[in-house]
């Protein structure tokens, strides 16, 4: 489904003037689909308190609640290549915007917490579906020397979403006294959480309305005259179109039709590169990121923390990742995605590692939980740290490179297969946390620090700079 299927030919003729304001604008409205990816994945964190409150369930059921949303996930991006292939783009981001809207007004007026559960699952489709199309959609739109800081927009986006849901939630809880479970009007506030993703929603498919068809996509389903002004479009008044179309038809008609079996054939069954991206996938989630985005309310609880006071610490660290976004934006076609991956897996490491320690001093149980002052600042810092850390490199290195590594016959199936591992490492990593920092906080962040150190001999040994090279000259 990406610039996969239709390889990248603007190199071939590169317009003198791009439309650029105009490319921004596309480039932006599309990411509206990962302001969503990350504001509904996130906007459980405020909810988790009340929901077990009002459910009264354990913490293996809150694991499956949490986690039910990425397995929809896995789901959407799976099925999302050959969707968006069928019946384009454009349909596919107005399909996410519905089950996003569907997702949130059902989860929250559930009649129990398996209909919960199960609507969630269904935000989680509208996720993968978004996680997917998104970056696809730029990297086919983008002109290459932008590329890089356009398909930084959907990592940007996914970062505004997380901390715009932590904002919404924390003012809703202050209007409910401080706490998630209190009623504020005729639903508690954990309903008015999960129901403001209604919001963006809309808004996802109003602009989806507003910005061309792939060209890629037009051309492959002979919409031409649509392709040409689409091109017009993005590219500038000034492109010449038949030549432009001739170029990307000439391309398509030296490429095969991606299949899953074309990613078969290394030594290990699937092909190298496909190995690395899954690795890159998987590595991203297993330094336990997202442990912060949909638990740090309740970790921060764990440790003694007052529930209004967690939350925002979980608003502090959306900005912190906001800010280490852009931080990368600036960078990535700067000092290229390697260094960066690698800068970030060592500072993930240290911040997992002095979390690790200072939660070993966590004492008491129950509602008398408390850590001494010192490493309570030492978690914060360090925690703050792993975020900056992580949105200066893999939060957007992975979705850049999954967009440019692979070649351009296996790029819409391999991607869909790298962004389908990453939702099931990030359900593991959701699903097994509860019951892991019951067991033992402190070892827990342990084992996220041992993948952190992991990650970087990875990028070491396995992954090849992408930076500046046409789309799957990496490979």
């Amino acid at each position: 489904m990406t610039s996969s299927t239709f390889p990248d030919t603007r190199s071939a003729r590169q317009p003198a003037k791009p439309n650029l304001r105009r490319v921004t604008f596309i480039a932006a409205a599309a990411a509206i689909g990962g302001f969503l990816f990350g504001y509904d994945s996130a906007v459980i964190n405020g909810a988790v308190t009340g929901i077990q409150q009002h459910f009264d369930i354990s913490s293996s059921e809150t694991g499956t609640i949490v986690s039910a949303a990425l397995l929809g996930s896995a789901v959407g991006a799976g099925f999302a290549g050959r969707l968006a292939d069928r019946i384009g783009r454009l349909r596919v981001m107005h399909i996410a915007a519905a089950l996003f809207a569907i997702s949130a007004l059902g989860s929250s007026l559930p009649f129990s917490v398996w209909d919960l559960a199960a609507w969630r699952g269904l935000g989680g489709i509208a996720i993968g579906l978004a996680s997917l199309i998104g970056p696809t959609y730029i990297a086919e739109v983008a002109p290459t020397r932008y590329r890089g800081r356009l398909a930084s927009f959907q990592q940007a986006a996914i970062v505004l979403g997380i901390t715009a849901s932590q904002l919404v939630n924390w003012v809703i809880a202050q209007g409910a006294g401080g706490e998630s479970q209190n009623s504020l009007g005729p639903l508690e506030a954990w309903q008015w959480m999960l129901m403001a993703a209604v919001v963006p929603a809309v808004l996802y498919s109003l602009l989806a309305s507003r910005i061309p068809e792939s060209p890629h996509f037009l051309i492959t389903t002979r919409r031409l005259q649509r392709a040409g002004a689409a091109l017009r479009d993005i590219e500038g008044s000034d492109v010449d179109t038949e030549a432009r179309i001739a170029e990307i038809r000439l391309a398509l008609d030296r490429s095969d039709k991606p299949r899953i079996s074309d990613l078969f054939g290394g030594r290990f069954g699937l092909l190298p590169i496909v190995w690395t991206g899954i690795g890159l996938a998987v590595f991203q989630q297993f330094v336990g990121i997202n442990v912060i985005f949909y638990y740090s309310s309740i970790l921060w609880q764990s440790v003694g923390i007052e529930q209004s006071s967690s939350l925002l610490i979980s608003l502090s660290t959306s900005v912190i990742n906001i800010v280490g976004t852009v931080v990368a934006m600036l960078f990535i076609d700067r000092i290229g995605r390697k260094p960066l991956a690698l800068i970030g897996s060592a500072g993930m490491a240290v911040s997992l590692a002095l979390a690790a320690w200072a939660f070993s001093y966590k004492t008491g149980s129950g509602d008398s939980i408390s850590i001494p002052d010192t490493q309570g600042t030492v978690a914060l810092i360090a925690a703050h740290a792993f975020v900056f850390f992580f949105a200066v490199s893999w939060g957007v290195i992975l979705w850049v490179m999954i967009g440019e590594m692979f070649p351009p016959k296996i790029r819409a199936a391999a991607m869909s297969v790298a962004t389908a591992f990453n939702w099931i490492a990030n359900w593991a990593v959701t699903e097994t946390f509860p019951r892991l920092s019951d067991w033992n906080l402190s070892a827990t962040y342990v084992v996220y620090a041992a993948f952190a150190v992991l990650s970087f001999g990875f990028i070491s040994k396995f992954v090849r700079e992408t930076n500046g090279k046409e789309l799957g000259d990496a490979s």
